[in-house]
């Protein structure tokens, strides 16, 4: 058996995403990795643009799952520890942390971005597009926040887009096999080691309101646990989260 599914290798695509979103809306159920050298209409999470050009990687995992939308959500999490694990083999052990929720820093700056879509198959049958942006070779200077590349901080030339991916399907199978035996738990065990924050001040940024508090861990389903001036726990489910600087 393979260490990871198939990967379809292309010169352009508009979005290796919307690529997934086609072909699973026509049927296919994977699981198959589809990566692009440059995308010309690459997305980031609530609607943000993701450039990638020549050296950087574009990836993403379609895939069908059994698991409600909730729970299959926290694929995302699968995806920020294989990002990280990439990461790490790159640039030794302790280079990558992860800011909740699935954004994977180098050495304090985004390096990876993660974008989950999903959609109900005419049989009922979930099907997730989980795509995975990675800095090897060049960061984009236009941004909110500050980002950067692999190969800001190593010696040698970063590994080629398809030489990172190799490892990043491997690693994302390691983990996604632990989530299918053992359910989150192995997966929340793994992020907390990486974590980014925890115990220190936030801010969550949610659609219609900003929060502050002390970011505690993660609860049982991955929400973010916020301890707010008051001692009370809120759960963050979805939103920012922003500590000190960025």
């Amino acid at each position: 058996m393979a260490a990871h599914p198939p990967i379809e290798a292309y010169d352009e695509l508009d979005s290796t995403n919307a690529e997934a979103r086609r072909r699973a809306e026509a049927g296919e159920v994977g699981p198959v990795w589809i990566t692009a050298l440059v995308q010309t209409a690459g997305r980031g999470r609530r609607g943000r643009s993701w450039q990638t050009v020549s050296g950087n990687l574009a990836a993403t995992l379609l895939l069908t799952t059994d698991k409600p939308a909730g729970e299959a959500a926290q694929v995302s999490f699968v995806a920020a520890l294989a990002a990280a694990d990439l990461a790490e083999t790159c640039l030794g052990a302790g280079a990558a942390r992860l800011k909740w929720p699935n954004d994977v820093l180098v050495h304090g700056h985004k390096a990876v971005g993660i974008l989950v879509e999903s959609g109900t198959r005419p049989d009922g049958v979930l099907w997730l597009a989980v795509g995975i942006g990675i800095n090897l070779a060049h960061a984009p200077q236009d941004v909110e926040r500050p980002a950067t590349a692999f190969a800001d901080h190593m010696i040698a030339p970063p590994p080629a887009p398809l030489d990172a991916l190799e490892v990043l399907a491997t690693r994302f199978e390691h983990w996604r096999g632990a989530w299918a035996r053992d359910g989150f738990a192995p997966i929340a065990k793994g992020w907390t080691a990486h974590a980014h924050g925890l115990g220190e001040p936030c801010e969550a940024r949610l659609p219609n309101q900003t929060i502050k508090g002390i970011a505690l861990g993660l609860d049982s389903d991955g929400a973010l646990r916020l301890k707010l001036d008051d001692g009370a726990i809120l759960r963050i489910t979805a939103g920012d989260v922003f500590f000190g600087g960025g």
